[in-house]
């Protein structure tokens, strides 16, 4: 049964103009909304500069997400480790990536503790992936994570904009102890297709996040970009997935009857191309 959840922050007012925060002030509250909208969990947001203090990362934070999921039925079924777009793990000197390497293992650990079962490790935008001496530090850095991760019963993903069968060529490298999400927009705005690079990396897909975006441009309302959704879902079906599909749609002024209709969208794919969807 096709779970269906929505990035933290979508069902509140933007930060700063910002189309994705971690929402410091209300995320408390977004449980109860994405219980009543009908959604099944929501995707967490770990970013700085104050790391230190995020809810996943201290013991008073982590009961109130329990807490939180026990009141609601909403589970966090996922982080989105936006803190490593600012500190690569792949990128500066060594006492640098030592760093990150340290945040990421306290995260998974913080995000084993609330049930969530993946972190994203976005390698995009100005994070991305330049050349294989990166991708070889990245390995490096990776070097034990996964497998402590996987021990506490939490997946390391990787989301990048590499073309598929580098993809899976890194993906490979790590010994299959790292999954991949999948971006749909993101893949959209760089005029990949879908369905190879579903075909290609359909081993490793473990989480899928759904917008929309222009071919070399930015998010947009779904249905109003490049995105091929038909023929993705398809492939996504063909392929056997049962993982998430996860909202991280165009903000609009009407964040939740936006929300409502595109809960609605992505159901009747999931259910026309992956099975019976909640």
């Amino acid at each position: 049964m096709t779970e269906i959840g929505i990035m933290q922050g979508r069902l509140l007012p933007a930060i700063d103009g910002r189309i994705q925060a971690f929402p410091w002030a209300g995320w408390t509250q977004e449980f109860d909304t994405a219980r009543e909208l009908g959604f099944d969990l929501v995707e967490f947001i770990f970013e700085g500069p104050n790391e230190a203090t995020h809810p996943l990362m201290t013991e008073e934070g982590r009961s109130r997400i329990l807490e939180r999921i026990d009141a609601t039925g909403i589970r966090v079924g996922s982080v989105c480790a936006d803190y490593f777009m600012e500190h690569p793990l792949h990128r500066g000197d060594t006492a640098a990536r030592a760093r990150s390497v340290e945040v990421l293992r306290r995260l998974v650990e913080g995000a084993a503790a609330v049930g969530a079962v993946a972190v994203e490790i976005p390698c995009v935008d100005h994070a991305s992936l330049d050349g294989s001496g990166e991708e070889d530090a990245l390995c490096e850095s990776l070097a034990d994570v996964p497998q402590t991760a996987l021990d506490q019963h939490v997946r390391i993903l990787l989301e990048t904009d590499l073309p598929p069968l580098r993809f899976a060529r890194l993906l490979q490298s790590l010994d299959g102890h790292v999954g991949a999400n999948y971006d749909t927009g993101n893949s959209a705005s760089l005029g990949y297709d879908p369905v190879a690079e579903v075909r290609v990396l359909s081993p490793w897909i473990k989480n899928v996040h759904v917008k929309d975006r222009v071919l070399g441009g930015t998010t947009v309302p779904l249905g109003q970009g490049d995105a091929h959704f038909d023929a993705f879902f398809a492939a996504l079906g063909d392929a056997g997935y049962e993982g998430p599909l996860v909202l991280q749609t165009a903000r609009d002024p009407d964040d939740l009857g936006v929300a409502r209709r595109y809960l609605a969208t992505v159901r009747s794919w999931a259910q026309n191309h992956l099975g019976k969807a909640r």
